[in-house]
């Protein structure tokens, strides 16, 4: 298992609106619908560049045109989405300075959310019981699984180079994905696919999980992510009250986040979440 030291922590002095943007951001890509925009403060920056140099270092060894693809996985609120966004920025950043004096576009990084591979409201209207696929929408029998074993095996595809990807991604005022919605181009090198069901163990995710280069693990305790998931839903309107994001938190993420812990491949990169936007990794 890789070993680097990482840590992250909450500017406690930002004011509410950057505070809500980062949880904006952290609520499965919520942000995006809000044109929220993600804001890493300074003292973060020593933090987010090892990883990013990691990744950075791992393509310098990569021949070309096989892709790095990392799975960032974590319970809900173990704050992966920001952690993948920051990463994502980061690396970008580094490849962008080491191709700047080249006339040809050099490599890129791209994030993929796993929310496009929800299954829409359509397919869960035709569920033996609808209702109960609605609450629990979010488990990993709510997803396609199928789609995105295929979605990570055509990024592993070399045998079509100049081929474009597409991925869905998730619409959340629609409250549905939306098919072929982000494009992977060949200068896509770094792929970073975040999200609860990255890497299972369980059949057809084990899959995807077994081509991916790196699987990163967000550790948290589980009362704390409770902690964090009931103010997440009441601050960015999930539930109408704090008893509705109990009852949320309690009968639909915290079960899983338990199921995934239980059906997990091995993470090549454990990272603990001490905070919002604090992390050790070992």
């Amino acid at each position: 298992m890789v070993k680097c030291a990482v840590q992250y922590s909450r500017h406690r002095t930002a004011p509410r609106t950057v505070r809500a943007a980062i949880d904006c951001i952290a609520s499965s890509f919520l942000c995006s619908a809000l044109h929220c925009q993600l804001l890493v403060p300074s003292f973060m920056d020593a933090e987010v560049a090892e990883l990013a140099q990691h990744l950075v270092h791992r393509l310098n060894y990569t021949p070309s045109p096989r892709r790095v693809i990392v799975g960032i996985s974590g319970v809900p609120a173990s704050g992966k989405s920001t952690l993948a966004h920051a990463v994502t920025e980061r690396v970008n950043d580094l490849l962008k300075q080491r191709s700047s004096s080249s006339p040809e576009p050099g490599p890129q990084a791209i994030l993929i959310g796993l929310d496009g591979w929800h299954l829409t409201r359509a397919q869960l209207d035709v569920f033996p019981d609808p209702q109960a696929a609605y609450d629990r929408r979010g488990s990993h029998w709510t997803f396609d699984g199928p789609g995105y074993v295929a979605f990570v095996q055509k990024l592993r595809d070399e045998s079509t180079p100049d081929n474009i990807v597409l991925a869905p991604s998730f619409d959340h005022a629609l409250k549905d994905p939306t098919p072929d919605a982000v494009s992977i181009h060949p200068f896509h090198r770094i792929v970073i696919i975040e999200g609860l069901y990255t890497f299972l163990s369980i059949e057809p995710w084990s899959e995807a999980g077994l081509l991916l280069d790196e699987r990163w693990f967000i550790e948290v305790d589980l009362d704390e992510a409770r902690r964090r998931l009931v103010g997440r839903h009441v601050e960015t309107g999930v539930t109408k009250d704090a008893k509705e994001a109990e009852w949320r938190a309690d009968e639909n993420d915290m079960p899983n986040g338990q199921f995934l812990v239980a059906n997990m491949l091995e993470p090549t990169r454990v990272i603990t979440s001490k905070d919002e936007l604090k992390y050790v990794s070992n």
